[in-house]
């Protein structure tokens, strides 16, 4: 069984910077981190044995330090903070940053914002919460709720795939002929280039395993991307949910992960698929396949 990696995977610099920042401010002082700083359980695992806690809103944070997660806040949800008498630290990615301001230069400039993105996710909750309106949509169904404007002005959550957004920009201009659109591309570097190499890996295996958290939307985005080009496509978060069967008559197994994958996690996984290949159980299915 040959093992290939994408040739990107793993954490992005956002998610780095974002795990070194609050263990640095909890050695420091006690800290709260507003939802989870990524979704990724390991990590935040980590994270709960340094001290830090998690709380969904400032209402419930036992500590005077607050941080903003990865994904960004609103404004107004950091107002709402400090108004309570709490220190709002961020760790919202620098590309979640660009995203807010490119949503906010098209309000600026008179485009009626659409952002093409999961509706209940933070990082769109965060590009939202602020405008006096917009609208949210992800799938072509979506689109039937729109009502003309003169000018549409449209971004992306930046963890969505790039071809994904293109095609619900074109329907959009489909839809609205006489309606002038702009488009700001606010998908991230990392999100693309691990969408295109999981793409290419996915075509040259017969399993693939995509690495992340149960809730990581940029994980499940990567499963349905490799499940496009590979009939074997299984979506673990760490070694021990790997299973021998899936790989017994697999000749190339790829191996990637989302952007709030550890290393160390990426690791454990290669080494258990290591080990399964060299498995009695393993060499006797591959056995069974080749005289079949």
């Amino acid at each position: 069984m040959k093992l290939l990696r994408a040739t990107h995977l793993g954490m992005c610099f956002g998610v780095r910077d974002a795990i070194a920042l609050a263990k640095a401010e909890a050695a420091r002082q006690p800290l709260t981190i507003l939802g989870e700083l990524v979704h990724n359980e390991t990590v935040l695992a980590d994270l709960r044995a340094r001290g830090i806690r998690f709380a969904s809103q400032p209402a419930t944070a036992e500590t005077d330090t607050v941080m903003v997660t990865a994904h960004g806040a609103s404004e107004a949800a950091k107002t709402r903070a400090r108004e309570r008498g709490l220190h709002v630290l961020e760790a919202t990615c620098p590309l979640v940053h660009v995203a807010h301001r490119a949503v906010q230069m098209l309000v600026r400039d008179g485009w009626h914002p659409i952002i093409i993105g999961q509706r209940d996710h933070v990082e769109v909750r965060g590009l939202t919460e602020d405008l006096a309106e917009c609208d949210i949509v992800l799938t072509e169904a979506d689109l039937t709720a729109l009502r003309e404007r003169p000018r549409f002005g449209i971004a992306a959550q930046t963890t969505q795939p790039i071809e994904r957004v293109r095609q619900i920009v074109a329907l959009i201009r489909t839809r609205f002929p006489r309606s002038e659109v702009r488009f700001v591309d606010t998908v991230c570097q990392p999100t693309k280039q691990r969408q295109s190499a999981a793409e290419e890996l996915a075509r040259q295996c017969d399993v693939v395993v995509v690495i992340g958290g149960a809730h990581s939307n940029n994980t499940r985005e990567l499963v349905a991307t490799c499940a496009r080009f590979c009939p074997r496509v299984h979506h673990v978060q760490g070694p021990g949910d790997l299973r021998p069967e899936w790989f017994s008559d697999a000749e190339t197994v790829g191996l990637t992960a989302g952007t709030s994958t550890p290393d160390s996690v990426i690791e454990e996984v290669a080494q258990n698929l290591h080990r399964m290949e060299t498995s009695p159980w393993q060499q006797e299915q591959h056995a069974l396949a080749n005289a079949a």
